[in-house]
């Protein structure tokens, strides 16, 4: 590759390149940079030099972006801040928001060893016995997230202390207003039923935002989770939050709501109430206020699918190698959720 050559959209390789110098003595020769993960918002990519080393590195999505979305500082600011605790994270490296390196603020990042059970394919090639050890492992890593001390670890600014429930709402319908591709009258029907139904938050946690198999690294002996990734949602609020969106992204049998990867329906991951039965038993939390989560997860995760289609019909260099939304799964996700609220009395 010639040092001067910018083959990737929105990074100045060779700019790139002498500010990993910068942090990281052992760079060999000219790094190759590939596009990585199956995200559909934050770029990631994998860096790697000629003696073999890797580096993972982030930066915001290409294009016009919503305010106070796709913050990989922050994001960077809680792995960093996560480092010394009991939840796995990738050790940052470097940040930086000098102009001459990116247009856009970027994040070096360690590379951590590992599978990420982010295809079909990779999914199907696991035992029963290996899938019921990883979905164990998310449900004890989140309780691990939500037991974080806030003060010892520099984190109890993060974000504001108000109920969480209504600063949910009001954040994603305003992203929604803001993406949207259509009208979609299910969402604005889920809204106002959320808005009604919203439970009492008795304590204010570190909560990860968009915590799902896709989104940790696990061990290939043992399935434990050897790292937490994409932290750009992270706040503070109600930890049963975060167990309402694992519920939202994990599909079952015979449903239409998980798009290309429908993994948890595979034999050896347990159903939804045993998710969910693992996790309160742990922890002790409220069972009632699960369901809302649940449906709030499903609303949410409606919202951010309509996102990404927008970003990738308006900037086709967002697109991710696992495609884009569709039309048809927002839908399937959005009646999923009014089916459990109306189930629920909500």
């Amino acid at each position: 590759m010639n040092p001067g050559a910018n083959p990737i959209p929105g990074l100045d390789t060779a700019a790139v390149r002498r500010w990993i110098a910068d942090h990281d003595a052992d760079l060999t020769g000219t790094p190759a940079f590939t596009r990585i993960g199956l995200g559909q918002s934050n770029l990631t990519y994998l860096v790697g030099d000629e003696a073999g080393h890797r580096w993972v590195l982030r930066r915001p999505p290409l294009g016009q972006l919503l305010a106070s979305a796709h913050d990989v500082l922050r994001e960077s600011r809680i792995m960093s801040a996560l480092a010394p605790t009991a939840v796995p994270v990738p050790a940052i490296l470097a940040a930086t928001t000098d102009s001459e390196v990116c247009e856009v603020p970027l994040v070096l990042m360690q590379y951590v060893e590992g599978r990420v059970v982010d295809t079909m394919e990779i999914a199907r090639s696991l035992t029963p016995g290996q899938r019921g050890d990883i979905a164990g492992s998310l449900t004890r890593t989140l309780a691990r997230i939500h037991a974080v001390d806030l003060d010892a670890v520099g984190l109890a600014d993060l974000a504001g202390h108000k109920p969480y429930a209504q600063r949910q709402l009001k954040r994603w319908s305003r992203q929604w207003e803001q993406s949207r591709t259509r009208e979609l009258p299910g969402i604005d029907d889920l809204t106002r039923r959320l808005g009604a139904a919203v439970p009492p938050q008795h304590e204010t946690t570190l909560v990860h935002g968009d915590f799902h198999l896709r989104n940790v690294i696990t061990a290939p002996d043992t399935g434990e989770i050897v790292a937490v990734l994409d932290w750009e949602l992270s706040t503070l609020g109600d930890p049963l939050a975060d167990m309402g969106s694992l519920l939202a992204y994990w599909v079952e049998p015979g449903e239409d709501i998980g798009g290309d990867f429908p993994a948890s329906a595979l034999p050896g991951f347990p159903d939804r109430a045993e998710m969910a039965r693992g996790y309160l038993d742990a922890t002790g939390r409220d069972r009632e206020a699960l369901t809302f989560w649940h449906v709030l997860g499903l609303w949410k995760l409606a919202i951010i699918a309509e996102g990404v289609m927008r970003r990738a019909a308006d900037t086709p260099g967002n697109k991710a190698a696992a495609g884009t939304p569709t039309v048809e799964r927002i839908d399937a996700i959005v009646d999923k959720a009014r089916e459990i609220a109306t189930a629920a009395g909500m």
